[in-house]
This record gives C-alpha cells, structure tokens and sequence, in this order.
C-alpha cells in the first residue's frame, strides 16, 4: 500500500516542499562534556522541516522549502549551506527588523544532552499567509508541514493556507507534529492546532508524547482499533505512531504493522525523526510499499543518530540500501 498512489501524482518540478523553521545549530566538539567542559562549537543548518529537506536531497529528491530567516549572517548562512545541498529556495524569505534566525546550542551526549534553544521573537514565526504562493505549492507532489509552524501567528495562518492550497492542488499533505513544548503558551493550544491540520493532513507522522497532546481534551485512543476509529479520518489515510526504541507502529484504513529499530551506535538522540520522515516520503515517492517505507525511515534513524550531525549525518540512497542489506534487509520497489 503506497498512499501516493490514489492521488493524481503526475511529474511535478518538485517533490517535496518543506515548510517551516530552518536554524542554526552548534554542536560541542567534545563527547560526553557539560557545556562549562566544553572548549568550542561547530555550526550547522538545523530545524527540523530544514533537516528534512537535506535528508530528500541527499536521498536523491527534489525538495522546496517555504520559511523565513533573518537578514544577517545566520540566514544567510543557512541559505547558503540549503541552495549547495539542491533545496529549491522560491519559498524562503529574508526578513529584516528584530526576528532572528532559531539557534539551538547542545552538548553531545548519547542520553539526555542539554539542548539551550533560543527562539524569542524567532524568525520563521513571521511567515505570511501573502508568503504562500499557491503556484508553488502545486508544484510538488507533497507538502511536509512541520507543526512548530502552528505555534504562533502569522505562521499559524500561512501554514493552513498552505494546506488548503495543497488540497485545492492535489499536492499530498504530511503532518510531522514536532511539538516542542516551549513554543506553545498553554497546553491546549496545540491540542487544537494539531488536531485542525491532522483533518486536513494524508499521512500524519509522531512519536507517542505528541498523539498524547492530540488527546489532551479528549479521551486517549487505547488500544490499535481506537487509534484507527480516531485518526484515520478522510482525507487520512496512514498514521505513524513512534516510540523511540520501541521502534512504530503503522496504521492504514486495511493493515496495522510495527517497524522495529536498526541497531546504531549511539552519539546523539536527535535528528532521527526528521532521517525517518525524509526516506519515508523518497520511499513512497519512489514507489516502495508502505511497509518498505517505514523501514527505510528507521533504517535513516539509525544512521543519522550514528552521526555526530543532524543534517551532515543524512545517508544518501546507497548509504541507506547499504547499511539495510547488512541488517538482512532488502527493499524492492513495487512495479
């Protein structure tokens, strides 16, 4: 089952456009050090949508992206390092005026590392619903809506726009929650925003703390077949529920199936969900079953927290069938 194929999917320029935060991210140089232990930081692209698009490109794809940055070194920086990757940039915008770029500052630890973020007044809050180009976003087969995009106005706004031009074009909508709890003034405000983009979202993609924000006001779906009752609603047709080593459970309107996780050596605990989200969606596009998707997405997980990055961390194809077929695993394209 490839949910792509019961949309009109015919060849667009592009084949996924990102939405959402793109940042900066300094990664301690030392392993297994306390921020006052550290010597120094190295600086890379991050934010989760931004992630995304670098695992699509470096997979093979052809990815947009729609966000805002500041107009000062970080954003032009991120720029720079997204347009050398082959991300198309049509939806970026530049801002000037007090809105920065997100940085996020962590220490490099395999468990619990501190992750010291700073997003006040952050810039990719600012993007306007008149920043939403209807042409462009039919102009891929998927939208990829983060759902840090929904945590404030006018983004909040822009990004439903996004959706309902993307249903107007047939594009497929993915919801990746990626809730953060520090970007959101009370619970209930994500529970609602959430659950409005999940009714206009095919594919809807989180770990198990973030379907228990979805259920904040309501009674928790407790079993596989109250998961199914709950979220597989129209235009819905595939819910991932992840739960870290527990690997994910799959839900579709005909099957229910679990995804364990491939064995990695541990550097980082981030990164993992934006790897998994980035191969499922070329995994789909490229025609592989629903079943090989979702492991090719945990396969990219492993990897990725393998590495010492996020974005530089992202395996290519070979990589990804590589490290695959050395865990006895072996995905075909349907067709």
């Amino acid at each position: 089952m490839n949910p792509l194929h019961n949309l009109n999917h015919q060849q667009r320029p592009l084949d996924v456009i990102c939405l959402g935060r793109a940042g900066v991210d300094l990664y301690a140089r030392e392993s297994d050090s306390s921020f006052t232990e550290v010597t120094g930081f190295d600086k890379y692209v991050g934010g989760s949508p931004a992630n995304i698009a670098v695992a699509l490109a470096k997979l093979g794809a052809k990815p947009g992206f729609i966000g805002c940055v500041s107009d000062d070194g970080l954003g032009r920086f991120v720029c720079h390092y997204m347009r050398t990757q082959g991300i198309d940039l049509a939806g970026m915008k530049t801002i000037f005026g007090g809105a920065r770029t997100s940085l996020a500052i962590t220490e490099m630890r395999a468990d619990q590392p501190e992750v010291v973020i700073y997003r006040n007044n952050a810039a990719d809050i600012a993007l306007q619903p008149g920043d939403i180009d209807v042409d462009y976003i039919a102009s891929a087969r998927i939208l990829l809506v983060s759902g840090t995009a929904l945590c404030g106005s006018p983004s909040r706004e822009a990004t439903l726009l996004a959706m309902e031009y993307a249903r107007q074009n047939n594009t497929l909508v993915v919801l990746d929650m990626d809730y953060r709890a520090y970007s959101w003034e009370s619970p209930e405000a994500p529970t609602i925003y959430y659950n409005l983009a999940a009714r206009h979202s095919h594919i809807i993609i989180g770990n198990r703390e973030e379907f228990d924000v979805l259920e904040y006001l309501d009674t928790p779906a407790a079993d596989d077949e109250a998961v199914k009752a709950r979220y597989l609603q129209n235009p819905t047709e595939v819910v991932i529920m992840k739960d870290g080593a527990k690997g994910s459970t799959t839900y579709t309107h005909d099957l229910i199936f679990r995804q364990g996780v491939f064995p990695a050596e541990v550097q980082k605990p981030f990164g993992a969900g934006d790897a998994f989200a980035g191969s499922l969606m070329y995994a789909l596009l490229n025609n592989y079953s629903l079943q090989d998707a979702v492991a090719m997405g945990s396969a990219a997980a492993a990897l990725n927290v393998s590495g010492r990055t996020c974005t530089e961390s992202m395996p290519t194809f070979d990589e990804l069938i590589s490290f695959m077929a050395k865990n006895e695993y072996n995905p075909k394209p349907v067709g």
